[in-house]
């Protein structure tokens, strides 16, 4: 069943980029594996994928050590500050960064374990109460101010669009963060890319793709419904 839904998925995101008339290359799939065995993982990274993601700190430290050392993990979920020394080291890429604390925070960690650590700002496009993320007003003014830390860089912007019956209902959103991503871009701040959107998930990724995603984050439409107890229903 995972190897036809992981086939499905794959089908659909070929058939995205070639409605916006994109190279399949141009986006990358997350895997979301939050609360899923490593059994489970291990038969989609059978399937020929390596990036999976994480939304609990520890979870990812876990599953990081008993995994292929060449999974790419990203740290997708909201991070707290005293969770980072878990996640600075293993990730590949932290989706989640909302605030100039949680920068400084990443970046001292960074030094400290003497590794350098790609970052995404979390924008909350929609204004929804219940989601993290910095205003899309703010956003160029955190960036501005976390440009030059050590040990970080800014690769580009991560949101998470509301969850709506129409796919179609987000297509404003999604545009939103690529403008803000084109927008950023052009003031060419030191230190700060904005080669990576990490926007759409199982119920709008098409969508996503076609307004210019470079990564959609999959968990249900891969792995099936989950567990959430304990967990937040955002991927």
């Amino acid at each position: 069943m995972l190897k036809g839904n992981f086939e499905d998925v794959e089908n659909k995101i070929n058939l995205a980029c070639k409605r916006a008339g994109r190279k399949r290359s141009e986006v990358t799939l997350v895997a979301v594996s939050k609360t899923k065995p490593v059994e489970m993982i291990r038969e989609i990274y059978g399937c020929g994928q390596k990036n999976f993601g994480e939304n609990k700190p520890q979870e990812m430290r876990d599953k990081y050590d008993e995994l292929p050392s060449d999974i790419r993990w990203h740290m997708i979920g909201h991070l707290q500050r005293n969770k980072v020394k878990y996640v600075v080291g293993r990730a590949c890429l932290i989706h989640s960064v909302d605030s100039v604390r949680l920068a400084k925070a990443v970046s001292t960690e960074a030094v400290k374990k003497q590794c350098q650590v790609p970052i995404l700002i979390e924008v909350n496009v929609s204004g929804e109460e219940s989601k993290f993320g910095v205003s899309v007003e703010d956003t160029c003014t955190m960036i501005r101010e976390i440009s030059d830390y050590p040990n970080i860089h800014v690769e580009g912007l991560m949101t998470i669009a509301p969850f709506v019956e129409d796919p179609e209902d987000n297509r404003p959103v999604f545009r939103k963060l690529h403008q803000l991503g084109v927008d950023i871009k052009a003031k060419n701040i030191n230190n700060v890319n904005m080669c990576i959107l990490s926007m759409g998930m199982t119920n709008d990724y098409e969508v996503a793709i076609e307004e210019g995603a470079t990564m959609v984050r999959v968990g249900t439409g891969i792995f099936g419904a989950r567990n959430y107890t304990g967990s937040t229903p955002n991927k």
